[in-house]
């Protein structure tokens, strides 16, 4: 049975101003949670080390080396 994109995690390149898709898929985890975020919900994440983040106070806790 195959998976239809819905069921699996895109592949994205972050930029700083957005990202992009590499292969397509519905969601992507979170770098420290392992949430799923749907990619339309997808708000936060770091250029430079390539994560995606779940909420701003995740992303702000693992860019100051808290989380």
């Amino acid at each position: 049975m195959l998976m239809s994109s819905a069921d699996r995690p895109a592949k994205l390149a972050y930029g700083p101003n957005g990202f992009r898709v590499l292969a397509p898929g519905h969601y992507v985890a979170c770098a420290v949670t392992g949430e799923k975020i749907p990619l339309e919900a997808l708000r936060y994440w770091s250029a430079d080390r390539q994560e995606p983040y779940a909420s701003a106070e995740i992303a702000t806790r693992r860019l100051l080396g808290q989380a």
